[in-house]
């Protein structure tokens, strides 16, 4: 079964929030978009970019809150939660000058469940962001 969560920010491509299958539950990729807004919108938490899309104001943090609360959305609307965050891989775009900033955030956000995690360092990403987060998570119902 699709799911697309109306309140997280619209797909860049063709394909769905998160798919179901049996009790698993998994996303595509999220990022730090604000919710609501659509692929065409650079309307990412701390961001500014000039005319030639070049970085005048940037806050990493805010980017990891923002795509942590989008992934929230996605699961709450798809009949799941945060704790029933099975497998996360994170996908950034600067290992050496973000991961420290987000493993202090992601030791916040799951301080009580503990999934899998891979991080992995990418060139870059389909919209101008630093962070995106794939996961798997189980369904009760």
């Amino acid at each position: 079964m699709k799911i697309n969560a109306e309140h997280a920010p619209k797909p860049v491509g063709l394909y769905p929030h998160a798919r179901r299958v049996g009790n698993l539950l998994f996303l595509s990729g999220v990022g730090p978009r604000v919710a609501g807004s659509d692929a065409t919108d650079s309307m990412v938490p701390g961001l500014s970019l000039d005319k030639n899309g070049n970085f005048t104001a940037f806050d990493f943090e805010a980017q990891c809150r923002s795509v942590f609360e989008n992934v929230r959305l996605i699961l709450e609307a798809s009949g799941s939660s945060w704790d029933e965050l099975v497998d996360v891989t994170v996908f950034l775009t600067d290992m050496k000058r973000d991961f420290q900033t987000y493993n202090r955030l992601y030791a916040e956000y799951f301080a009580s469940n503990q999934p899998c995690r891979t991080t992995v360092e990418i060139n870059s990403l389909p919209t101008p962001i630093c962070i995106e987060l794939k996961c798997i998570a189980t369904i009760k119902n």
